[in-house]
């Protein structure tokens, strides 16, 4: 996966009515969180900062620090590995939603609770390391 220079707004257009308004909410708490500027990656995903990866099967790419991906039915939220299992406190206190490995759904920010989705966000930025791009 990598960024692209697709413009972040064409992407959020994905949203539409109340959803879109909740796209703007989660704009803005990844860019207060990260402290990175949106960039697109994959063609749908906005991403902020990136970071590289490597498996003990040899596999490695970058991806984004924090990320989600707008939809017409639901909020996919991009987290760190296994966050279900790290933080399961967070997820009953956050409300309704559904987990994947690594992929936290929401169909609606509506009766989400913002201090455990905020606390998802802030422990699994905390959990990944910066791409260095001087090699270091």
């Amino acid at each position: 996966m990598s960024p692209s220079d697709r413009p972040v707004a064409d992407v959020l257009s994905r949203a539409t009515g109340q959803r879109r308004v909740e796209v703007d909410e989660l704009l803005a708490l990844h860019t207060e969180i990260s402290g990175e500027r949106p960039v697109v990656w994959a063609g749908r995903i906005i991403g902020f900062g990136e970071y590289e990866y490597h498996y003990d099967s040899g596999h490695s790419g970058r991806a984004p620090l924090l990320g989600f991906a707008p939809g017409p039915r639901e909020h996919t939220i991009y987290l760190v590995d296994n966050f279900a299992d790290r933080w399961p406190d967070l997820l009953v206190q956050l409300g309704a939603h559904r987990a994947s490995k690594a992929c936290l759904y929401l169909t609606r920010l509506v009766g989400a609770d913002r201090g455990a989705l905020r606390a998802l966000l802030e422990h699994s930025l905390a959990q990944t390391q910066p791409y260095e791009t001087d090699g270091s």
